[in-house]
């Protein structure tokens, strides 16, 4: 993008910097800006660009799509999807997403390195102004601490560059360099994930349904160990396969096992009229880390908020992240905007610092159900009986389904819906 003439070249002034355009920063960018503020978006690498993901979007991100006014049509090239077939102890489940007044009844499958494109560009047309090629080094930080801005090095010839604002959002992912530098680290005691992927020409690239096997075997040793996580298999419309496993760090196997092996050997495992074969395999398998449940707090210091995965707001159920770093980008924009309209600085600060109450009141009852529900499973026993005993009941896996994705209607819902709230309600916050 170009920059600016009217500004230094060395130094870009806004109401708020955002850094990383993924699906947090883009989402907080947009509504940001629909809201009225100025806002740098800053990306480090240019689109389109690849991320590892499943791919597959449940309604709650569905819902943040519909909000942003994204073209979710299969015209668009959009692969709707009827809800979740779940595969384990030799049996197979069908169950469609619920039907509820707050979340639509279909999910989406989109490839990440355009999905993301797609909402960096919706940012775009809002008002923001995105830096692609714009890596983000230091925080620039006043004599309070506080940040006001941020170093970074521009365009492919990484020319040294300054952004200033009275407010950053940290959106850059897992890795979150930018939260680091700020002193937060992440938390040794909140789950962590690893989702390792790749992608297979397939004859069933146009499933309706998200695919979900949760029996992963690891068959190296005397004794055959069910370890704690899912498989995947999402359709994606386009005559390939999204193939994958994401795997709970509550399991000793987590750091002593191969995770590209175990998904070679899943999918040898396949009947091989699906295509899931090495000859077949379009790229590479490729892993990312799935930080859960709040591991890294506070989701607000100093002038720099946390959205998505920066901040650990990967569902620990699931290992769902994308709605979730949505719905706290627009979640973060809300606070910011309101913030913005403060009087005085303190008054201001006070604004922003409700920030982690918001998301605590939203997530933080559910995820630590799902903390407790991530060392339930690492236990291979309970896994087992849970994979082997759950799908003959279809009223339970239906519960357990809106549990895991969840999706609940807050006000009004079924019974479900209220048992999966009231459990919310009282489990302490993350």
């Amino acid at each position: 993008m170009a920059e600016p003439q009217s500004k230094p070249a060395s130094e870009h002034q806004a109401d708020v910097i955002v850094v990383g355009a993924g699906p947090a920063g883009s989402t907080t960018a947009y509504h940001l800006a629909r809201s009225g503020l100025d806002v740098l978006l800053l990306e480090k690498t240019a689109f389109p660009r690849e991320k590892v993901c499943g791919d597959g979007l449940t309604p709650r991100a569905v819902k943040q799509l519909v909000a942003m006014g994204i073209d979710i049509s299969e015209e668009a090239g959009w692969l709707r999807n009827k809800g979740l077939r779940i595969i384990a102890g030799g049996q197979r489940l069908q169950l469609d997403w619920p039907d509820l007044a707050s979340y639509p009844d279909y999910g989406l499958v989109r490839k990440r390195d355009d999905f993301d494109e797609q909402l960096a560009r919706q940012a775009e047309k809002a008002g923001a102004r995105l830096y692609e090629r714009c890596n983000v080094g230091d925080p620039v930080l006043d004599a309070a601490g506080r940040i006001t801005g941020v170093e970074a090095k521009l365009g492919e010839d990484r020319r040294p560059a300054v952004f200033r604002a009275p407010v950053v959002v940290a959106a850059d992912g897992n890795s979150t360099r930018l939260s680091l530098k700020m002193g937060l680290h992440r938390r040794e005691d909140r789950p962590m994930g690893v989702a390792v992927r790749t992608y297979f020409t397939s004859p069933r690239h146009d499933d309706d349904y998200l695919e979900s096997w949760l029996e992963l075997w690891d068959r190296r040793g005397a004794e055959d160990r069910l370890l704690p996580g899912y498989g995947w298999i999402f359709g994606m419309g386009d005559g390939t396969s999204n193939v994958g496993l994401g795997i709970l760090n509550s399991s000793s196997a987590f750091r002593e096992l191969d995770w590209r092996e175990v998904l070679k050997a899943w999918c040898a495992s396949m009947p091989e009229e699906w295509g899931y074969t090495p000859e077949n395999m379009t790229t590479p398998i490729r892993g990312a880390a799935l930080p859960m449940a709040f591991n890294r707090k506070p989701h607000y210091t100093r002038g720099l908020l946390l959205v998505g995965d920066a901040g650990g707001l990967v569902n620990p159920f699931n290992g769902e992240g994308i709605a979730y770093a949505m719905e706290s980008g627009a979640m973060a924009a809300d606070v910011v905007v309101q913030a913005q309209s403060r009087q005085t600085a303190l008054q201001r600060e006070r604004a922003l610092r409700h920030y982690p109450k918001v998301l605590a009141d939203t997530y933080g009852g559910y995820y630590t159900l799902g903390r407790a529900f991530v060392k339930l499973i690492g236990n291979p026993k309970v896994m087992k009986l849970a994979a082997e005993r759950g799908l003959s009941h279809p009223l339970l896996m239906r519960f357990t389904l809106k549990l895991l994705a969840n999706l609940t209607d807050p006000t009004g819902g079924d019974a479900m819906d209220r048992v999966i709230n009231g459990l919310s309600r009282v489990a302490p916050r993350a």
